[in-house]
């Protein structure tokens, strides 16, 4: 007696136990289910690359004014923002700002707001009080104050644009926008206007407000205060500016709004979900209690599964949001395959009782079960050498799952459905039914086109199956690597949505829509959207300034560096600073007058005096450019430039890494162009490296258990190989098919690898398993063929409708991301399922003919011959 039979004689004999114990354990590992965040967080994909180090440097050594600190960016738009009536309504909206609690408890101390409406009538106060009426006045002359001098109050600003003309602000509006000035000030007013104005114009179709908050932002969400004053400081606007259109954009907003967004899709989809579940199942089991065993079963092992992240600490992500999916498939074709199988055993010898027939259908799948568990989890667990802590977490989450599915559906589900089958006979219940695939159904004709092509034609369906693989796999080493983040943000919902019941019916969201019109128009704040250049070496050497200079062209010449209304590239340094600093500070202005030997502007001699004059004048802020030690010695120098929302990472990451080849040529400093954007990008590339890394650790381990468990049941070493062989060519299929469809291999789609290895593995162990099984009692190869695609093939069928389903109402999410990975993992498993039941009968059918000949095992002829 073997171990599966041992196994199925022990579970039989004490099923009571059996469901005891196992119940018992579910209470003890769900109880962890309770510790799990609640909220849906992004995933965060972090790196260890030398840019990523030298990011952790600059945050380390550079202090600036965002640290701790969270914008919420209020945008104005519509046919002209630079009104009387427009500008007074933005510092009014900062009042109110100020004046509502749960706003202004969460505000920057200093100056929490700013905006274009501020520069203007700071301006017009300074003119007024100078008594010159110049535009260029706002500036004033140099002196040796250091930081700008402070901005009148929010009362006194709007007071004075109350007082003026229009035509008066227009004058004012004209000098602050003079390409040709100076900023003293931190903030660049081409910055606070979108990028399309025309400069010698007052008319403007949009502009920005930053809000300043100060909030703790090194963990992976913003307290919940500072969300709530972004989610009310959008409320405010739309209060307050009432002559055109308003709309505010902060982390905390998108956030809310995208949790809000994956949750109100579930409520819409999950109806849908179980009813496509649902209803495939009545078609396969026609049986009332079997349905109900399944779902129960199905719900025990999410049970487990969040008790186990639970217990890990292991919180929501949108790719951990994929494993229940996952999870309810595996489930029920667990469920299918177990309840099948006690069925044909049943049917076959007409006096065999329940626990008879449980005795003997399990002994036939345990095996099969167990090692699908096995090279499933393997599959799922090889994406712990992923450099990607998400994906980690969702290949052991994922890998926990499946041996939860395993215990529940080859221990528990036995064990219940033995007992309420003998209750149910005692009442005078008929229990025997028939398995879904055999006899003359539909299902059965369907599932006889791979038995059949066996027979008749195995070369040409395998090659066919090798050149479609041929293609994917060349399609994959041309597969776009990028990922856009705005693809992570829902959609409005579609106008079919609307008819929905109440409860159901799902909010409207502009945020993706805002988020564009940001990325299009203006500088954005995001360390998204920002690369950093961090300078190392002598940067106290005479040329490092003009190497500076020479950079910022190269910036202002690339594709995805944002270019100001202004004509200038949005770039912020130590040349940049001493600009600023110079306009309003004499002393800084005579120190750089006397060190620009050429006479350009940018000194060019004894720069650790000029760093100096800039630490004495404007400590802070020359704190986040330069880099100076305890000691006083200057050792980095910081750029940073603004980078066009949603660009893409791969032309971002050669564009600046040319940018800082200009600054170290010939040189002895180091330039290393780093930020989210190029760390993203590095991401990326790894993902193909990771894939290919994870595919033959997971090949390797999953040919040697399938060689060793196909050797010790029927003494042949070549199966295993060969079960292999469609599960790569479901893997290349879905490749060639992400490629045709334009879906990028990301980290969004990463985890596509593992499935299609886990569930393929899963779906050719059983087709493989069955056939040999079967040739001990069928005369040739096509007769064991046709019997194993009539059982096993009906499970599968069952299985991968219900899968591919429940993974194929994603494409009804509001979220792209999820839509798209809907439709890769839908598209997965439907390969999986077809290479399993059309390709491997003919690769089974070539390896009896060539390599499984001669050799007896058991009542079977199965051979060794080539082996």
């Amino acid at each position: 007696m073997g171990f599966a039979d041992r196994y199925a004689d022990a579970l039989t004999t004490y099923s009571r136990v059996v469901l005891l114990v196992l119940l018992v354990s579910t209470a003890v590992v769900g109880y962890g289910a309770g510790s799990i965040d609640s909220g849906v967080t992004i995933a965060s994909f972090g790196s260890d690359s030398t840019e990523a180090q030298k990011l952790d440097y600059i945050e380390a050594n550079f202090t600036t004014d965002d640290e701790n600190t969270s914008v919420v960016q209020v945008v104005v738009r519509g046919d002209d923002v630079l009104t009387k009536e427009s500008l007074l309504e933005t510092l009014r909206l900062q009042q109110r700002l100020r004046e509502n609690a749960t706003v202004n408890r969460t505000l920057r101390e200093g100056q929490s707001t700013v905006g274009l409406s501020n520069l203007v009538a700071t301006a017009a106060i300074r003119q007024e009080r100078s008594g010159d009426g110049e535009s260029n006045a706002s500036a004033g002359p140099p002196s040796d104050a250091g930081a700008p001098p402070a901005p009148p109050t929010l009362d006194a600003q709007i007071a004075q644009l109350e007082s003026m003309s229009q035509s008066e602000i227009d004058r004012v509006l004209l000098g602050v926008l003079d390409p040709e000035r100076t900023a003293t000030g931190p903030f660049d007013p081409f910055t606070l206007l979108a990028t399309d104005y025309e400069p010698g114009t007052t008319t403007a179709s949009a502009r920005v407000v930053f809000v300043f908050q100060q909030a703790d932002t090194g963990g992976d969400s913003l307290p919940e205060d500072v969300v709530s004053a972004q989610l009310a400081t959008q409320d405010i606007a739309d209060r307050t500016v009432e002559s055109t259109e308003a709309f505010a954009f902060g982390a905390g907003i998108v956030s809310e709004r995208s949790g809000q967004a994956t949750g109100e899709s579930f409520a819409v989809i999950t109806p849908f979900a179980f009813l496509l579940v649902v209803g495939v199942l009545l078609v396969a089991y026609r049986d009332l209690l079997d349905v109900i065993l399944g779902l129960a079963g199905t719900l025990l092992v999410l049970v487990w599964m969040g008790g186990f992240m639970g217990w890990a600490g292991i919180g929501v992500t949108q790719i951990i949001i994929a494993v229940p999916f996952l999870l309810i498939g595996l489930s029920i074709d667990y469920a299918l395959h177990v309840v099948m199988r006690y069925r044909e055993a049943r049917t076959e010898e007409s006096d065999r009782s329940a626990r008879e027939a449980m005795r003997a259908g399990l002994a036939g799948v345990t095996v099969a079960l167990a090692a699908t568990t096995f090279t499933t989890a393997v599959g799922f667990t090889s994406n712990l050498v992923s450099p990607i802590e998400s994906i980690r977490q969702f290949g052991l989450v994922s890998a926990f799952g499946i041996v939860s599915a395993f215990v529940v559906f080859a221990g528990l589900l036995p064990a219940l459905k033995l007992e309420l089958e003998g209750l149910l006979e005692r009442f005078g219940f008929d229990r025997r039914k028939r398995a879904f695939g055999t006899g003359g159904s539909a299902a059965n004709r369907l599932l006889g086109v791979g038995a059949t092509a066996a027979r008749k034609v195995p070369v040409a369906v395998v090659l066919v199956a090798l050149v479609a693989s041929a293609g994917g796999g060349y399609a994959a080493t041309d597969i776009d690597t990028s990922i856009n983040q705005v693809d992570f943000l829902p959609r409005d919902s579609p106008d079919w949505m609307d008819s929905l019941p109440g409860p159901l019916r799902p909010g409207d969201y502009e945020l993706r829509e805002n988020v564009v019109f940001l990325n299009d128009k203006f500088v954005q704040s995001r360390d998204r959207s920002e690369v950093q250049i961090l300078v190392e070496g002598p940067v106290t050497s005479p040329d490092t300034l003009d190497r500076l200079v020479a950079a910022r062209e190269e910036v202002g010449a690339s594709s995805t560096a944002i270019t100001l209304a202004s004509g200038r590239p949005s770039v912020d340094g130590p040349v940049s600073l001493l600009r600023r600093v110079s306009a309003r500070n004499e002393t800084v202005r005579q120190v750089v007058a006397a060190r620009d030997t050429d006479g350009d502007g940018i000194p060019d001699r004894d720069l650790g005096a000029v760093y100096d004059a800039l630490y004495a004048a404007a400590p802070d802020e020359a704190g986040g450019v330069v880099s100076r030690t305890d000691d006083g010695q200057y050792r980095a120098l910081r750029l940073a430039v603004a980078i066009r929302g949603g660009s893409d990472t791969g032309t971002v990451t050669s564009e600046m890494r040319a940018v800082a080849e200009t600054i170290e040529r010939d040189s002895d400093l180091t330039a290393t162009a780093t930020g989210q954007p190029i760390i993203n990008e590095l991401v990326q590339q790894g993902l193909l490296t990771t894939l290919v890394q994870t595919f033959l650790i997971t090949l390797g381990v999953i040919v040697t258990f399938l060689t060793v468990i196909f050797y010790r049941r029927y003494g042949t070493l070549s199966l295993g190989a060969v079960t292999m062989v469609p599960v790569v060519f479901a893997l290349s299929w879905i490749l060639g098919a992400m490629y045709l469809l334009g879906i990028p291999f990301n980290t969004e789609t990463a985890i596509i690898a593992s499935i299609a290895i886990g569930i393929g593995v899963d779906y050719a162990i059983h087709i493989s398993e069955r056939f040999v099984e079967e040739l001990s009692n069928a005369g040739t190869p096509a007769a064991a063929l046709e019997t194993t695609l009539a059982g096993t093939g009906g499970a599968l069928l069952a299985s991968a409708v219900t899968t591919a389903g429940g993974f194929g109402v994603l494409l009804f999410a509001l979220v792209p991301s999820l839509q798209r990975f809907g439709l890769v993992t839908g598209t997965t498993i439907v390969f999986a399922f077809l290479s399993s039941v059309v390709v491997l009968p003919s690769l089974l059918v070539l390896w009896w003919r060539y390599l499984g000949t001669g050799t007896p095992v058991g009542d079977a002829t199965v051979g060794t011959a080539g082996d």
